[in-house]
């Protein structure tokens, strides 16, 4: 059974490093971590290539180069990883950038910094049910990722 991946991005190393830290702890996922946009499309793609599943990514707003609503409206827009799951984390973002995350990029969640472990690691479990129900996949076998209010929620049709 193939672990869903993870990919968080964020330009400062030591924001990454507590997301990854506070992600990898989630039993039967795979966390990749990335600097940059182009980090990680081009990790993406190695993911791809490979087989894997990339079922989410976590991205920063404001970075160098491309912008988190950048990047994120481009995987959507171009279909790369269908059926992701995007999260905006950001404790900058401007109302227009917002309004396009929504609009263009259509994130499936967006999180203020500094954020809180326990919403997001609850966010991030929903997400990852979400994504494994729309995948097709046994929610059974990933008992660890599962977020039980989104899967009742998803069964029952609430």
């Amino acid at each position: 059974m193939k672990a869903p991946v993870i990919i968080c991005v964020d330009d400062q190393r030591e924001v990454l490093a507590a997301l990854y830290e506070e992600l990898d702890s989630i039993k039967g996922v795979r966390v990749v971590d990335c600097e940059s946009a182009d980090e990680a499309l081009e990790q993406i793609h190695e993911l791809l290539d490979g087989g894997e599943w990339i079922a989410l990514v976590v991205c920063d707003q404001i970075m160098p180069g491309t912008k988190g609503v950048e990047f994120l409206s481009y995987l959507k827009a171009n279909q790369i990883v269908p059926g992701l799951k995007t999260v905006l984390l950001t404790g900058l973002a401007t109302q227009e950038d917002t309004i396009r995350a929504i609009n263009q990029a259509r994130v499936s969640h967006y999180i203020a910094k500094p954020w809180d472990s326990e919403y997001l690691l609850k966010t991030v479990k929903s997400l990852l049910t979400e994504w494994i129900l729309e995948a097709g996949l046994n929610h059974q076998d990933y008992p660890d990722l599962i977020e039980p209010d989104t899967l009742y929620s998803l069964i029952c049709g609430e």
